[in-house]
């Protein structure tokens, strides 16, 4: 009886004919955090659940329903569902916040909540951040933002707008949390059962409940902003200046929060209207006491989350350029078991040099074997068989024109590929403008 098994509800499968998309937004990303000075991080999948409840907060959605966590023994682990605390926890058991500061982290990784799968919010996601810690400087948090926005130009997505808000710190937070009770109190009854709890425990997470009733009553709630203290609200000042300095727009929005309790002073979200409810494609802020609340020092320090699967959405909406799949350079259609074993040889020798070069394993007749190159969409296609292992020459054929020229199949028969290969390299960099690698074709 045949099984039935399909991939686990909320995950996705990425195809080699779709993973260039990937490669693309991965290269821009790194690229840019490096020219940045961040350096790249990798962490577990999954983590003791304990940071998860310290750094993400108890009365957060991710905690409370989302977490994937599991019993091993004596002791419990989460598979992660973000990326900052992994990277803190990182940053401080190999001792890196003991060396020259700012210390500038990124990277790539999966990360896993149980939600109700949509377009744009999966059970298993991906992300890249990065975190910088060490400085409480309000231009931090520019260079910060100005990274993010970086990436999402060089990725060419348009139509994406920076909102930006500053939560305060503990003392703001203790002013304006009394004054939200004031406000949620005579609703109390009518809240979910987990917002009668936060209204107790942390009333700033009613603003982030995804309950249609809660949103309604938490519509004219009073804005964070207007309970600043005046270092917090010089910071944010800073913040502003330091941007429109740069270039760069944005709209204060008063109702940003963040969904994650670690959060501190700037906050911030680049959003797009395109791919409908999930919009947020990028997110992050400032989280000044996240590394003292993990057993460190205090250390200022902020970072953002970008979701790729999202950035992807946004960017096939949109039409946006990615690098070119990589395709064959050359293939080798061989006839009877001599010419084969010189393909196989030839192959061997372009493949030292990084070439993608193929020849036929499915035991396929000459035009079948061509059809097949087409397929691949080889650059260049040479046929051997008894007369070209006899006079040792073959003809190598440009596959685009049809332009044919006869090659020696010696010692300097890679240097020969070579040679017409770039060739046809520099034709295509004519074509192009001068751009051979900008989402033209793969580098050499």
């Amino acid at each position: 009886m045949a099984m039935n098994i399909k991939r686990p509800n909320g995950t996705e499968d990425v195809l080699p004919r779709d993973v260039h998309k990937w490669h693309t937004v991965e290269k821009i990303a790194r690229e840019t955090a490096e020219s940045f000075g961040f350096g790249e991080l990798r962490v577990p999948t999954f983590e003791n659940t304990d940071l998860f409840l310290r750094s993400v907060g108890e009365t957060t959605d991710v905690v409370q329903k989302e977490m994937y966590t599991v019993m091993a023994k004596e002791t419990k682990f989460t598979l992660r569902p973000e990326g900052t605390a992994g990277a803190i926890r990182a940053m401080l058991q190999n001792g890196l916040l003991n060396e020259a500061l700012p210390q500038r982290v990124y990277y790539i990784l999966s990360c896993f909540r149980h939600e109700r799968p949509q377009a744009g919010r999966l059970r298993e996601f991906h992300q890249f951040g990065v975190e910088m810690a060490g400085s409480p400087a309000p231009a931090a948090d520019a260079e910060v933002i100005s990274l993010a926005k970086k990436i999402l130009d060089r990725l060419e997505i348009k139509n994406v707008e920076l909102n930006i808000n500053s939560i305060g710190c503990p003392t703001c937070r203790a002013k304006y949390h009394e004054a939200l009770k004031a406000y949620f109190e005579p609703h109390k009854e009518e809240l979910c059962d987990t917002c009668k709890e936060r209204l107790v425990k942390n009333p700033m997470r009613l603003l982030d409940c995804k309950s249609p009733i809660c949103q309604e009553i938490g519509k004219d709630a009073p804005l964070i902003i207007d309970y600043l203290c005046e270092e917090c609200s010089t910071h944010f000042e800073s913040v502003k200046k330091y941007l429109t300095n740069l270039g760069i727009s944005f709209k204060v929005n008063p109702k940003i929060v963040r969904g994650l309790d670690y959060y501190t002073k700037t906050v911030f979200e680049f959003i797009t209207t395109e791919i409908g409810a999930q919009g947020t494609v990028c997110a992050g802020g400032r989280y000044d006491g996240l590394i003292e609340q993990l057993g460190g020092q205090h250390v200022p320090a902020l970072g953002f989350g970008m979701g790729l699967e999202r950035l992807l959405l946004v960017m096939d909406k949109q039409g946006c350029n990615y690098l070119a799949p990589k395709k064959c350079d050359i293939y080798f259609a061989t006839m009877g078991d001599e010419a084969l074993e010189k393909a196989i040889a030839l192959t061997a020798q372009l493949r030292e040099f990084g070439y993608y070069a193929e020849y036929d394993l499915m035991g396929r007749g000459l035009k079948a074997q061509m059809k097949y190159a087409n397929k691949l969409g080889a650059a260049f296609t040479m046929v051997l068989g008894d007369n070209e292992l006899a006079e040792a020459k073959a003809k190598l054929k440009e596959m685009e024109s049809g332009e044919e020229t006869l090659i020696n199949l010696d010692d300097k028969f890679v240097a020969t590929f070579e040679e017409i290969y770039f060739n046809k390299m520099l034709d295509v960099i004519d074509d192009e403008n001068g751009s051979l690698f900008a989402f033209t074709g793969e580098e050499k």
